[in-house]
């Protein structure tokens, strides 16, 4: 094939000329999956187009073959250009096709024989609305896998030990030929582990690993919020043969509080008043965080108004900032009135001129206007 034969990278992988690298990986893979020369036995078009996807995908996922590319095209390659000399396909052929593989061949495609790491834990912890605020100290208990006490984590029993796996011969791995690749994959006789237990320990029964419950002492920071994430690291399950042990994840779960409800880092806060407060204005304590506080109502006040108190609300995790609380007025209409009170709030009503329904004769009017 000519260079000027040669078709677009972008329009072998099917991408645009903007894509990002997991795009740009996501095409790679379904094609790679698709055209790959052992899915493909002598076919011999699957596999040009199995070098050429390979060919446009290693250009493309390096920033500077893909920068000169997109200004000099495949000129770039040529024998004047930067990158000549062609593409050496078996150069990083690991990190550039390694996890494609791993999908068509199974979990176990790369050469090194690496050590495992311990699962993630997630333990759901409830504190109170309080505690969110301010802060505080919690002590759990976490069930998770421990190394053996009595086998120390190798899974013999004691004054035995493993032996070396005859099949990978204590690889923890058995490479193969696909095709014109060479494919390494976990011995499965020792599953991956590089030797065999005959003999196993009694207490973990060869597993090396024990289920035990440990007491954690965890600070919350002050100022967390409801859904937020601790990460411990290391205290998640163990890891054998060294490896490294996985990262305790605690969601916290924020109770309500039976009158404040937070927003970000404000609080809002609704305070009752009687319609005799609202309307003569008075001095009422208002429920804090951190205590009751007075504050001045003005005659007049209407339901809904909000008040604002500086700093009454909660700080961020970094301490630098804090919220105000929102005081929401909520005036109360009377109830049960007695004959006497009714009679006087007529009366009041009637020297300030004002009829007893008159929003609700306005709004019957519009009504009426409306749909007659």
């Amino acid at each position: 094939m000519r260079l000027n034969e040669k078709k677009d990278y972008y329009e072998l992988l099917g991408v645009g000329r903007n894509a990002s690298e997991d795009e740009l990986k996501k095409a790679y893979r379904k094609l790679a999956l698709k055209y790959h020369p052992d899915r493909n036995p002598e076919n011999r078009q699957a596999e040009e187009k199995f070098k050429e996807i390979s060919e446009a995908y290693q250009v493309l996922m390096d920033p500077q073959k893909r920068a000169q590319y997109d200004q000099f095209g495949h000129a770039a390659f040529g024998d004047g250009g930067p990158f000549r000399g062609g593409f050496d396909f078996s150069a990083g052929f690991e990190d550039i096709f390694g996890d494609i593989f791993g999908e068509f061949f199974g979990s176990g495609t790369s050469r090194r024989h690496t050590r495992s790491r311990g699962e993630d834990l997630r333990y759901n912890l409830t504190i109170s609305f309080e505690e969110a605020a301010f802060g505080t100290e919690k002590k759990i208990k976490v069930p998770r896998q421990s190394l053996c006490d009595r086998c120390h984590g190798n899974g013999a029993k004691p004054g035995t030990s493993p032996k070396s796996c005859p099949t990978c011969r204590g690889k923890g791995q058995v490479s193969f030929q696909q095709g014109f690749f060479n494919i390494s994959r976990p011995c499965n006789q020792c599953r991956g582990q590089g030797t065999i237990i005959s003999d196993p320990c009694e207490s973990c029964n060869g597993a090396g690993r024990v289920r035990k419950s440990h007491t954690l002492s965890i600070k919350i920071p002050a100022g967390v919020d409801n859904g937020a994430r601790l990460k411990l690291r290391g205290e998640g399950e163990v890891a054998l043969a060294g490896g490294t042990p996985g990262d305790l994840y605690v969601v916290i779960d924020v109770e309500p509080h039976p009158l404040f409800v937070r927003d970000g880092l404000d609080i809002i806060c609704d305070v009752p008043i009687s319609f005799v407060q609202a309307a003569l204005g008075t001095e009422i304590e208002v429920p804090t965080l951190e205590g009751k506080v007075k504050m001045k109502i003005p005659s007049g006040t209407q339901s809904g108004r909000v008040f604002r108190l500086k700093g009454k609300g909660i700080r961020d995790i970094q301490g630098y900032h804090q919220g105000d609380q929102h005081v929401r007025i909520v005036v109360e209409t009377p109830t049960h009135l007695t004959p006497r009170q009714k009679d006087l709030l007529k009366e009041f009503a009637e020297v300030g001129g004002e009829e007893v329904h008159p929003l609700s004769k306005g709004f019957f009017e519009k009504v009426k206007q409306i749909f007659g």
